[in-house]
């Protein structure tokens, strides 16, 4: 029988309700495959090519806007049914040991929200969901105080204590 076979895969239910979820076994399998990881990088910069955006290094995850970024950011302020995606992503870089690469991405869509303002309709994502995909507790935090610096206005910021954050080093 046909499995639905899913992109970015995860250990969770998506919207898909006949496409399984991966199990730490298949995590570990495909985690030891060189030819399954590279197909992975090779999907994930497929899809930020979709979003106007273009990896920078394989190695660090660096990134910064494409190109035809206006047209494909035009694009993920219309439909938003493209954070869902980006969500998923996310989770999924966490699954397959690219941990450094989430906080780039997250970064990047917190850069393009509250300090360049040409994503606007994806600024609640961002902060709501994108930030907390994010594994390492240290990094998540560091990226909490990097949105907390640069909202708008400062004391509207629920996503992190602003005692602690004004502390933050």
């Amino acid at each position: 029988k046909f499995l639905p076979f899913r992109l970015f895969p995860l250990r969770e239910h998506g919207m898909n309700w006949r496409a399984r979820p991966l199990t730490c076994q298949e995590i570990q399998a495909f985690r030891k495959s060189k030819e399954v990881m590279d197909r992975f990088i090779r999907a994930y910069e497929l899809m930020l090519g979709f979003y106007g955006i273009s990896l920078v290094s394989k190695e660090t995850g660096e990134l910064k806007r494409a190109e035809n970024w206006r047209e494909r950011f035009e694009n993920l302020n219309r439909f938003s049914h493209n954070n869902l995606r980006i969500t998923r992503i996310l989770k999924c870089l966490g699954e397959m040991g690219y941990e450094d690469f989430q906080v780039h991405l997250v970064k990047f869509f917190l850069t393009e929200t509250l300090v360049e303002e040409t994503l606007p309709n994806v600024k609640r994502s961002a902060l709501d969901y994108f930030l907390f995909t994010v594994r390492s507790k240290e990094k998540r935090r560091e990226l909490v105080h990097y949105a907390w610096q640069h909202f708008k206005p400062q004391k509207n910021f629920v996503w992190g204590p602003h005692d602690k954050l004004k502390k933050y080093r």
